[in-house]
């Protein structure tokens, strides 16, 4: 048996860790590759901590493709081999006109969720603007909504099982900056990185499109700080770097925009 009390010390996202507490155990006893569900980045991220120190076991993440955020995770023991191929996905096409009425994200999802199916069964959701979308979600879903899934908001739509292969990804571009600011505020830093007004990272950050750390905030006035990853749904990632304080008592950030 897993120490589980020690490896859910501390954690935020404790059932989520728990349910992989089992699945982990499940390996372990049959020496069989188990796979979770998808997991957001913070659930990922502390599981992977918390099983950082193991030796019984070992953790494969993958999602699709490099960038993915939310990711299926095969867990083995660790006598056996492991890799990224055998974390078991599907692709999806969304085919649809949406010149005159787009689809956002959520809207895809959103549609997929009303099929009946659950967020924990799909991966991330790739918009390709007045085309539609491509999604990742659990094989055992790839026939129900290719059966199932026929409109997105007011257009019809074809959804088709694809190989992973042709997934629309772009590659994210890198921007390095820096800028000096009074203080450390999500609005104050997060604006400048991300080229927009104040008041409009303020109208992101209320409307909950921002992340910090992929932890959801509404709080304009939330300290930043090195190595903290801020991210606006359809707008990038922006990575916090080194931080010096100046003569004149501002804070001089080193920034990393992704978009």
């Amino acid at each position: 048996m897993l120490p589980r009390e020690e490896l859910l010390k501390g954690v935020e996202n404790r059932d989520e860790v728990a349910r992989v507490i089992d699945q982990a155990e499940k390996a372990i006893k049959t020496w069989e590759v188990v796979m979770t569900d998808f997991l957001s980045p913070p659930e990922l991220a502390e599981v992977q901590r918390s099983f950082s120190r193991l030796t019984e076991i070992h953790l494969v993440a993958w999602g699709g493709y490099p960038q993915a955020e939310r990711q299926r995770l095969a867990i083995a023991r660790s006598e056996l081999p492991l890799d990224e191929s055998q974390v078991e996905l599907v692709a999806l096409d969304i085919a649809g006109n949406f010149l005159f009425d787009t689809a956002t994200h959520r809207d895809f999802l959103g549609a997929m969720l009303g099929c009946g199916i659950v967020r924990d069964k799909t991966g991330d959701v790739i918009v390709l603007g007045e085309r539609g979308a491509q999604v990742i979600v659990v094989p055992e879903l790839g026939d129900y909504l290719e059966t199932h899934l026929k409109q997105v908001r007011s257009v019809p739509v074809n959804t088709r099982r694809i190989e992973l292969s042709e997934l629309k990804i772009r590659e994210p571009k890198k921007k390095e900056l820096t800028t000096v600011e009074a203080s450390l505020r999500l609005d104050a830093v997060a604006s400048a990185g991300f080229g927009m007004s104040r008041s409009k990272m303020v109208e992101f950050i209320d409307s909950g499109d921002v992340r910090v750390n992929w932890k959801d905030t509404t709080s304009p006035s939330a300290q930043l700080k090195t190595g903290d990853l801020v991210s606006i749904r359809g707008k990038g990632r922006l990575e916090i770097g080194e931080i010096a304080v100046t003569k004149k008592d501002r804070y001089r950030v080193q920034l990393t925009r992704y978009v």
